[in-house]
């Protein structure tokens, strides 16, 4: 992370700049982009330079940058980064692979398939690569997305839209986005979010 925030800096003081559209800094850019993936971190104004230069200059677009960029935006729904960053791509490149993939998946995602998500992810698991903590932030997502449409859900179904996670591993995710309190039992929507409580049965392992 100490690698990120030097580059955030050094980024930021590029985009502020008469430069920030000079394809003389795609370079920096890309690699900025590369170093969010690994080390778990975002920079949505950075990233939409990059598409922006790649529009300004389409024989310098790079694929695999394009695809970081869009797994990257996935991670921060239910933001809009993601529709941002398809409409700043041509639709010759949205054919591509990876591309393809990454927009079918955020497509699913976007609609609540998070089931039909999980099994199209699974198939396509080399997408991820260089991508750190991808499936742990669309969890959040989706635990997000639960909260506000389930006044109560059954394990199994959560665990489901979670990508058949263990039960262990759904309660720890469900306390971790802050969205519930934990007891024996169940887990319960914490009253501060002012949303109905939701109760997911058969929480707990034995």
């Amino acid at each position: 992370m100490a690698m990120f925030e030097q580059m955030r800096a050094n980024v930021g003081k590029l985009l502020k700049g008469i430069d920030r559209y000079n394809p003389e800094n795609l370079a920096t850019l890309e690699r900025y982009v590369e170093t969010q993936a690994k080390e778990n971190a975002y920079d949505l104004e950075a990233n939409l330079a990059v598409l922006k230069l790649y529009q300004f200059n389409p024989a310098f677009f790079q694929t695999t940058v394009t695809a970081q960029i869009l797994l990257k935006a996935l991670t921060n729904l239910p933001h809009t980064d993601f529709t941002l960053c398809k409409c700043m791509i041509d639709q010759a490149h949205q054919e591509e692979r990876p591309i393809r993939q990454i927009l079918y998946l955020g497509d699913l995602l976007e609609t609540c398939h998070f089931q039909a998500f999980w099994q199209a992810l699974d198939e396509n698991m080399d997408l991820l690569e260089g991508i750190t903590g991808f499936e742990d932030s669309v969890r959040k997502f989706i635990c997000h997305v639960v909260g506000i449409t389930y006044q109560h859900i059954d394990r199994w179904l959560l665990a489901e839209m979670l990508g058949d996670l263990t039960g262990s591993r759904t309660l720890w995710l469900a306390v971790l986005t802050g969205m519930f309190s934990e007891s024996k039992t169940e887990l319960q929507r914490n009253s501060h979010t002012g949303c109905h409580g939701l109760l997911v049965r058969d929480v707990m392992v034995s």
